[in-house]
């Protein structure tokens, strides 16, 4: 049977078609005894909340605005395959630090992970037998894992490579904005209006700023306290400077403290992190530096240091070790 298999090329692409249907039969099956179980369990729930809080799960807005990769995820999810993960908060944590607040994000990131998985092997197989010398079953098996693999993890990295470059903007961005957000208040203004107007000077500067100050005024006028707004800004942001600003606001807010001088100690403080970072990347920067210059040019260095003994080697010594 091997021997067939692996001698004849439509044997081969049998087998790896029947193969790839039996695993996918078999992903198909679990995932729908599970996705089962889970309906039978918000059904369940379901029994026990109220009717007006189930209504009020979905807006109009939000149907409207929903992706293509949205309506795709909603649709195979009415067929009884489930796309919820078994660490759905967290993996919401992830998705809204990277900057996907939509109810269907992990949904969507599930539903991606699963087409890479099986699409990048898919392609990986085509492409390989298009060619007119294939390589052999053992090496497109294994190749082939790892696509699924990489289909696997990929997302995964792209979430967390794009969470750590819109943390990095909002830490490198909200120090400017909070010294702008000091002028104003010192002038004069409330922290809404202080807020909106950093909001609209820091759009093209510092956007992603700019977006979480606005949403807290929108949060604010829409008649939510000042905790629930700015507890809100702290979780939309996901970043630890923003996380004590909001507690800093809060607390100032319950005791009645000076806004103006609470605002000057911390601006103080932000410049004062902002300045280590800076000299923390500047102390970096040598050793950083030393790695090209071991790896590229220490080996040039020895070769031209030692290049004239090695032609004066070549032109006295061996004529002389040969006897001549």
């Amino acid at each position: 049977m091997i021997d067939i298999i692996a001698s004849s090329l439509s044997a081969r692409i049998a087998f790896l078609a029947g193969v790839f249907a039996l695993i996918a039969l078999l992903s198909y099956v679990g995932m729908t005894m599970v996705a089962r179980r889970r309906l039978e369990r918000s059904n369940f729930a379901a029994l026990v909340t109220k009717p007006g809080q189930a209504m009020s799960a979905g807006s109009l807005r939000a149907q409207e605005n929903e992706n293509l990769w949205g309506r795709m995820a909603r649709r195979i999810e009415e067929t009884g395959l489930s796309l919820s993960d078994t660490k759905d908060e967290r993996l919401r944590q992830r998705l809204k630090a990277a900057g996907y607040d939509s109810p269907s994000a992990p949904r969507i990131f599930t539903l991606v992970r699963l087409v890479m998985v099986f699409a990048l092997p898919a392609a990986f197989i085509l492409i390989v037998y298009s060619m007119d010398d294939p390589p052999s079953f053992l090496k497109i098996y294994i190749i082939g894992s790892i696509l699924g693999l990489m289909g696997l993890f990929l997302p995964n990295l792209f979430v967390t490579a794009k969470a750590d470059r819109r943390t990095q903007a909002i830490v490198n961005g909200f120090p400017d904005c909070l010294d702008l957000m000091l002028v104003c208040i010192e002038a004069g203004l409330g922290i809404e209006a202080a807020m909106e107007r950093v909001g609209r000077e820091m759009v093209r500067v510092h956007p992603l700023v700019s977006e979480l100050l606005s949403v807290t005024v929108l949060n604010l006028r829409a008649g939510a306290t000042r905790q629930e707004a700015f507890r809100k800004l702290a979780d939309t942001a996901g970043v630890d400077e923003i996380n004590s600003f909001a507690t800093l606001l809060i607390q100032s807010d319950k005791l009645g403290t000076s806004l103006g001088s609470t605002l000057r100690v911390y601006a103080a403080e932000m410049r004062e992190k902002r300045r280590m970072r800076a000299e923390e990347k500047a102390y970096r920067l040598p050793v950083l530096i030393s790695i090209p210059l071991v790896v590229c040019m220490l080996p040039v260095m020895i070769g031209v240091l030692m290049l004239p003994a090695s032609i004066r080697v070549v032109r006295d010594l061996a004529p002389m070790l040969s006897g001549g």
